[in-house]
């Protein structure tokens, strides 16, 4: 099949009685051209005016739907050149949290115990992370999580301690996986920064995981802040590397 029967084996034309812009149809039309082969990555698109003529709208139109495109990545514009499809790029590829997700989405199956909670002196890393001074009391909260009756996650937190503020089963979840995947995390959270980094796991987290030594694990790190960008708590979850998979995909896509 050559460029031209492709381009020409999928609809090509703007419905004037749909509530969807013309730009919005006419970038969908050339993102499904791009999808099903007829212009390959490196390919120049028509030119402002080809368009025009070939669907019946503006340049006004036309631009929109070329910048829609390039702000989600699919073509790039050379000034004075065209434009042209973009090629894959491996480095712009997005992995989401959806299998952590997956593990938490039936709160049947998900319990949490409670190992630990006590106020302990910040040691010179809780304290940078909190920023507090080294020797402030903060509190610290160990959890073990798990789902199907089978260990998921070590969670270990250190919470800025506030005598004001007393602890309350809603703020201890302020890092509960299930309410924050669900949406019903604390309403005190305003951000959170988050790192997945390979570990491996040592002895304690071996035992309350399950798993022989030595064993490569998952750490997702965070720190969560107020609405007054104020550190509110740090720590990191422990997660047996088998218990995860993280997957996405890179190019266009039908």
């Amino acid at each position: 099949m050559t460029a031209s029967d492709r381009r020409n084996s999928r609809p090509n034309t703007i419905d004037r009685t749909s509530f969807e812009p013309a730009y919005s149809q006419l970038a969908n039309i050339l993102k499904a051209q791009i999808a099903a082969g007829a212009f390959r990555p490196g390919d120049q698109l028509p030119s402002e005016g080809q368009l025009c003529r070939t669907y019946g709208v503006s340049p006004m139109t036309v631009r929109r739907s070329i910048n829609l495109l390039a702000d989600q990545d699919v073509v790039a514009t050379a000034q004075g050149r065209g434009t042209f499809v973009k090629r894959l790029q491996l480095g712009t590829a997005a992995f989401d949290l959806g299998e952590l997700q997956n593990l938490f989405s039936d709160e049947r199956t998900t319990s949490v115990r409670l190992l630990d909670a006590r106020i302990v002196a910040a040691h010179e890393r809780a304290a940078n992370k909190l920023a507090v001074s080294v020797g402030d009391n903060v509190i610290y909260i160990r959890r073990l999580i798990t789902t199907d009756e089978r260990p998921a996650f070590y969670h270990r937190e250190y919470l800025i301690y506030d005598p004001r503020r007393p602890i309350v089963e809603s703020e201890m979840e302020i890092t509960s996986l299930s309410g924050l995947f669900s949406g019903s995390g604390s309403a005190i959270v305003k951000r959170a920064d988050l790192a997945i980094n390979a570990t491996l796991m040592n002895e304690e987290e071996a035992n309350l995981l399950q798993t022989q030594l030595p064993a490569a694990a998952f750490l997702l790190e965070h720190i969560f802040y107020d609405f007054e960008d104020r550190p509110l708590s740090w720590g990191w979850f422990i997660a047996n590397s088998e218990r995860l998979r993280f997957t996405t995909t890179v190019g266009i896509q039908d």
